[in-house]
């Protein structure tokens, strides 16, 4: 009876009935505390046995949309000896005697895709199908079709692909938004080649940002996501696909429990793009911007650290158009909360280029409000690197913040674009370290104040209070951020 499953009502109820009986009744008194425990443990295990969940029915219905996706890359080898110069000594030795390599060699991979439309349209990760020559999609009931790819776009890693196939099954496609932290899902996909593989887990984390991918904010979980799974669905308990399975932390190369993957909204609105023009068009507004930290929100007179902060703005971009600095805060982007700064690019790239939004920001210690046109993204958009670091000079030490800094030359200036700055020449305070302050890097301003001389800078740290902290914004090399500070009380 206690290894059953399931226990009918009428059982438990017997139970109370023969507990209020034997109440009344104290010949059996000795044995009401043994038959309350068997009760209690065959409740606790009915209940347990109801939230444990069931997968079969979603395997069953939704298995037949998921699909195994194989490509094959052919590698052309441009000479058939190795690559030694003609001149080379050994040139002749290996062009007669070295074994001759093939001109052509396949490179194959596996992956996983789902079928978001009945006439054959599948989606998938786009670094399942990248430099493929050949596409092939193998079905559940074993038939085999050559993909075209729609459309792939690299910083969501979503593709569309295309079969020539009618009166497919399809997923549905759910809300990544509903989902709760804790909550069960699902996947299906081909790990390691196994067609129609099913693992489940939870929803670990929502929103996570990860390095090099700023307009994905990823679902993490718990499900066993191995090589051969990427491109596949992740499914909710109704049934219906809430994101991408696209990548997974390990330092074996399996399962690790750390897996991501990408909302199906995100993926949803790159695939209509991507089916409508093959590619896909993002906002811009031409700002570089960091994290907010406790420290900084201090020193910038946030009651907290929320927002995105400003550490420069491209000339002539959309930003710099609309008004908006170096050292604003943007609390508001088109009406939406910017939390943190991972948030920003994913609103400024969902908006559409030549649209006017209002932006909500903080500067000196007030909100303020702006309007920006949203430029577009180019593909190609990288930002030009900067010159060298200045030539080294003798420096002032600045007491209280525990360095040694200069004034830049007018060629100094003028190489580095910029009006005035500081020389950091030397590092000795434990704060200037911790805040990662480094020789050769220029101080640009403190807070929303321009560093125009060294005789201002000394003035401003005179005035400020004690173990107060202070935003510098630092350039290193080809960038520039804030950092926070805590003055020395001397």
């Amino acid at each position: 009876m206690l290894g059953s499953r399931s226990v009918s009502a009428s059982w438990v109820a017997g139970c109370q009935e023969a507990v209020n009986f034997d109440g009344g009744n104290r010949m059996l008194g000795k044995y009401t505390s043994l038959l309350i425990l068997v009760c209690g443990i065959v409740c606790s295990a009915t209940v347990q046995a109801k939230e444990l969940p069931d997968f079969t029915d979603l395997a069953e219905k939704q298995g037949a949309a998921v699909v195994n996706i194989s490509t094959t890359q052919i590698i052309r080898n441009e000479q058939n000896i190795p690559n030694v110069p003609e001149g080379d000594p050994f040139y002749d030795f290996f062009r007669r005697f070295a074994p001759q390599m093939p001109r052509e060699q396949e490179s194959q991979s596996l992956g996983s895709g789902f079928i978001i439309s009945a006439d054959g349209y599948i989606m998938t990760n786009a670094h399942v199908v990248e430099h493929a020559d050949k596409i092939t999609v193998r079905l559940t009931d074993k038939r085999e079709f050559r993909a075209k790819v729609i459309g792939a776009d690299k910083r969501t890693d979503v593709a569309l692909l295309k079969i020539d196939a009618t009166g497919l099954p399809k997923v549905n496609v759910g809300d990544p938004d509903k989902l709760k932290v804790g909550e069960w899902v699902v996947a299906i996909g081909s790990p390691f080649g196994f067609d129609s593989s099913v693992t489940a887990g939870i929803v670990s984390a929502k929103g996570r940002s990860l390095p090099q991918d700023n307009f994905v904010p990823f679902i993490q979980t718990d499900v066993a996501i191995n090589p051969g799974n990427s491109g596949g669905p992740l499914f909710n308990m109704n049934e219906e696909v809430v994101g991408i399975n696209s990548q997974i932390y390990t330092r074996s190369g399996g399962s690790m429990g750390l897996s991501f993957a990408i909302p199906i909204d995100v993926a949803m609105q790159v695939s209509d793009q991507l089916r409508t023009s093959g590619k896909v068009t993002r906002g811009r507004i031409g700002v570089t911007i960091q994290e907010m930290t406790r420290e900084l929100a201090e020193s910038f007179g946030l009651s907290k650290p929320d927002g995105a902060l400003i550490s420069s703005v491209e000339k002539n971009a959309p930003a710099d158009k609309a008004g908006i600095e170096a050292s604003d805060v943007i609390l508001k982007f088109d009406g939406k909360d910017v939390n943190s700064s991972s948030d920003l690019p994913r609103l400024v790239a969902a908006i559409k280029p030549g649209s006017k939004v209002t932006v909500e920001l903080w500067r000196k210690g007030e909100t303020r409000k702006v309007t920006v046109e949203v430029g577009e993204m180019k593909e190609d958009n990288m930002q030009a690197r900067a010159s060298e670091k200045p030539d080294e000079s003798t420096g002032e030490t600045v007491a209280r913040l525990g360095i040694s800094v200069s004034e830049l030359s007018k060629d100094q200036q003028q190489e580095l674009q910029i009006n005035g700055g500081l020389l950091v020449e030397d590092v000795k305070g434990s704060s200037a370290r911790a805040a990662g302050l480094h020789q050769g890097d220029v101080l640009l301003a403190i807070g929303n104040v321009q560093i125009r001389s060294l005789a201002q800078f000394n003035e401003f740290i005179k005035q400020v209070p004690k173990g107060k902290n202070i935003a510098l914004l630092v350039r290193r090399d080809d960038s520039a951020s804030y950092v926070a500070i805590k003055l020395d009380e001397k």
